[in-house]
């Protein structure tokens, strides 16, 4: 064999990384058993909301076995070989061309990073904010109860106090503002600013939009279709043929029943989905279904490597994918066309509703003072809300006892309407008590997503509402497991995710354009 031959022979076998780094395949071991521990503890985190006898001392057993369960993750997960592995994994790379290794290189980047935040935070710190969690939802609620502000202040005070005691431990940059680094956990890659741009466009686009569609001039749908009898278990054998056919797989999940309906990803071949039904109104329990199974689709189509790089890239990623079904097809025209049938066929000979009917029945708009029960047209002003309230505290803009005045101030300035009492206003999400300062965003973040990804799903399937009509939608899931699914935590923010998929960063525009062009055609002021 001559030389140039044996070169071009090795040339041809590419090297493997356990060639290059024994430690990189060493670290993937015992952060593959950290996410398979984590998993355990969703199937009994699964069955304490779902399944599990109601008893308090049932509740207590498995508080005490999801605490024993959390320690043992904790300790694997900031295990301190672990962040040795990393070093050693990433000095093995070094020698090799950055067009080599980029999945194993990502991964890296992302356990670094996991890693760097759990260390910084203290047992001490960890441990006081798991107490003051637990305490903080105990006292939100008897406070929501009583609709009492008052009780639950202090509570408040000192969970935004933790909070931003963590955010401080865990930014490696002090520059870093307080909450961008609190964002990070729920939309990395999104700065507070970015968001500022992004949501001041849609306030000063919604709120006149809102005052139109519902002002004197306008002709609201009837909402009788939504209002009768219905029985809960047609209706749960009808949500269940829906979400089949827009692509649930129930082979790999199941659809139960809970008091509020989500997702729970037990793993890629055990994605499970819940709702909840009234006997009085058939709409909320398709929506909440439609909704879940648009989560639940986006987790069972992401890799199965049992690492960070396949988990989903952030909130606001995620919730697009909810919306997108929930919303863009669910809410759209074709779907009522394809859907029609399936609720006369559920609902017997009284239920004579056209599909146009229907279609403006659940896309009514109407002023709300609570948050989840909202539409798509005012949700928006519910979201910006939150978001300004946390954001100007953490900044030391608002004192957490004025919140109740902020809060209402603001209902009135975007929604017209006085809050009447502290368990319709500032009490009545429970996220505040759980510390998850920076969550409320990713909701609106998801929808302005949805849209953009709506937009350009009809560009390249055009015949997409003949399709969604036909009750097709092989192709529209394809669609979004190609552009999104099947890319996990690939990308670093929901800006590069689509910028590299859809050619341009999140533009809120698109979602403002079907809002406007939606409602003021719905209602007539058009």
């Amino acid at each position: 064999m001559t030389t140039e031959t044996a070169a071009c022979t090795s040339n041809s076998v590419p090297t493997s990384i356990e060639d290059v780094s024994p430690s990189y395949l060493q670290l993937t071991t015992k952060l593959k058993l950290v996410s398979q521990l984590r998993r355990v503890s969703s199937v009994l985190d699964y069955d304490r909301t779902v399944f599990m006898p109601q008893a308090d001392e049932c509740a207590a057993d498995r508080g005490a076995q999801m605490a024993a369960l959390a320690q043992v993750i904790h300790e694997k997960a900031t295990d301190k070989e672990i962040g040795t592995l990393i070093e050693r994994a990433l000095k093995d790379l070094e020698a090799s061309s950055a067009d080599e290794f980029q999945e194993e290189r990502r991964v890296l980047e992302l356990s670094k990073k996991s890693f760097e935040k759990n260390d910084r935070i203290s047992a001490e710190l960890e441990a006081r904010k798991a107490k003051l969690s637990s305490e903080s939802y105990g006292m939100w609620t008897k406070a929501r109860a009583e609709s009492d502000y008052s009780m639950f202040e202090p509570y408040l005070k000192n969970c935004f106090d933790v909070a931003m005691e963590v955010a401080d431990a865990q930014r490696d940059d002090d520059s870093v503002p307080l909450y961008t680094q609190m964002l990070d956990d729920y939309e990395t890659g999104m700065s507070a600013e970015r968001i500022d741009e992004i949501f001041d466009e849609i306030k000063n686009e919604l709120v006149p939009l809102i005052s139109l569609v519902l002002g004197d001039t306008a002709t609201a749908p009837s909402t009788d279709p939504l209002k009768g009898e219905f029985p809960v278990e047609k209706q749960q054998v009808m949500n269940e043929q829906i979400v089949k056919s827009i692509g649930y797989d129930k082979n790999f999940g199941r659809i139960d029943v809970s008091v509020h309906p989500f997702t729970s990803s037990l793993g890629a071949h055990d994605v499970r989905i819940t709702s909840r039904f009234s006997k009085d109104e058939w709409y909320q329990g398709l929506a909440g279904s439609v909704h879940e199974a648009g989560h639940a689709m986006y987790e069972q189509n992401l890799g199965n490597s049992g690492l960070s790089i396949d988990s989903a890239l952030s909130m606001g990623v995620h919730e697009s994918q909810s919306l997108f079904w929930e919303r863009h097809v669910g809410l759209s025209k074709p779907f009522w066309r394809y859907a029609t049938p399936i609720l006369q066929e559920s609902f017997g000979e009284s239920f004579k509703y056209s599909p146009e009917a229907l279609y403006g029945a659940v896309n009514a708009v109407s002023r709300s003072f609570i948050r989840v029960e909202a539409d798509e047209l005012t949700y928006p002003s519910h979201v910006i809300l939150r978001y300004t309230i946390e954001k100007e505290v953490i900044e030391g803009k608002l004192n957490v006892s004025d919140i109740p005045y902020r809060w209402n101030g603001l209902v009135q300035d975007t929604l017209s309407v006085d809050v009447p009492s502290d368990s319709k206003g500032c009490l009545q999400d429970v996220h505040w008590s759980m510390l998850a300062f920076g969550y409320f965003p990713t909701y609106l973040l998801g929808a302005a997503c949805a849209a953009q990804l709506a937009h350009f799903c009809h560009q390249d399937i055009p015949d997409m509402d003949e399709k969604i009509s036909n009750g097709e939608f092989a192709e529209i899931k394809a669609w979004l497991t190609s552009k999104v699914h099947r890319h996990g935590s690939r990308y670093k923010s929901l800006d590069q995710l689509l910028t590299e998929q859809v050619g341009e960063p999140l533009n809120p525009q698109y979602f403002v354009k079907y809002l406007k062009d939606k409602y003021t055609k719905l209602y007539g002021c058009d």
